[in-house]
């Protein structure tokens, strides 16, 4: 393969001493740049998240070279090694099993100990399946926050849904199958049946679907259904004017702290600062 293109980014690549963030395909293996082929065959080894996926991009573009493990279970154990490595000369790749490396995986990690190392990073760019779904949504795509995975500890996630409730700004999610229900389900409470949403499934592959309209419409589509691959969900924003608490599900709420032990008074502030409403707005619904 022929890296000497007059295009390459400083100069001939791949560079001794660099860290290559290697953007791979989300799906269809067609998407891969040229200039990451030349990257992924010339660098001294390429660190993946799983060796068996970036092993499909090899064999269908006949490339061989070293791979290792680079995930979230070694990545301590890894990073001195490649650090040693790169201030060694070696150039060195790292891909994820799909995306941008970085994006919810390792990558942030080794990213953040390389800078700190002062070696050079250069970022070959791919496809991102959070900006893949916001541009085909159809949603606003010009300002926008990118949550990932939520949280699994139920105050940090009820949080952040508070937050997705009350944003002006288009919002990003990445979801299991497994999961999507129950996001959904509390989508549906912190916001509101009326909310625009798309969930985008399977992006670029065979099976590639975007479903909407609202959360109302999506929990229909899918109910019932034995969900499968990956999910990326974009959620519309609110004017400023719309934000307007579901005051049936506060109440119930209410009555839930209450019966759990907390007084009235203790259980209305905390409602109240939840939801952005008057202590006494909440106190009233008794």
């Amino acid at each position: 393969m022929n890296n000497n293109s007059s295009l390459s980014h400083r100069k001939e690549e791949p560079e001794n001493g660099i860290l290559y963030i290697v953007g791979t395909p989300i799906g269809n293996l067609n998407d891969i740049s040229q200039r990451a082929l030349n990257i992924l065959q010339n660098v001294s080894f390429i660190a993946c998240e799983d060796t068996r996926q970036t092993k499909k991009i090899m064999n269908k573009f006949n490339i061989s070279n070293k791979l290792i493990s680079f995930n979230k279970h070694n990545s301590l154990i890894k990073i001195p090694k490649i650090v040693k490595d790169l201030k060694d000369g070696k150039s060195i790749a790292i891909v994820s099993d799909a995306g941008m490396p970085g994006i919810c995986d390792p990558g942030e990690e080794i990213a953040r100990s390389v800078k700190y190392e002062g070696i050079d990073m250069i970022c070959v760019p791919g496809a991102c399946a959070a900006i893949t779904a916001l541009v085909s949504s159809g949603l606003p795509s010009s300002r926008f926050v990118f949550e990932g995975f939520l949280p699994k500890k139920k105050i940090d996630r009820e949080k952040i849904l508070l937050e997705i409730s009350k944003n002006e700004k288009t919002t990003i999610i990445y979801e299991s199958p497994k999961r999507l229900s129950k996001l959904l389900d509390e989508l549906l409470k912190f916001c509101g049946g009326d909310r625009e949403i798309m969930v985008a499934r399977e992006l670029t592959k065979k099976f590639e679907e975007h479903v909407g309209h609202d959360i109302n419409n999506v929990i229909e589509f899918f109910r019932d259904k034995d969900i499968i691959g990956e999910i990326t969900i974009v959620i519309k924003g609110i004017r400023k004017t719309d934000f307007n608490p579901n005051k049936s599900t506060i109440k119930k709420d209410l009555n839930d702290l209450i019966d759990a032990g907390l007084s009235l008074s203790a259980a209305s502030k905390y409602l109240a600062k939840k939801n952005s409403l008057k202590k006494s707005e909440v106190y009233n619904l008794i």
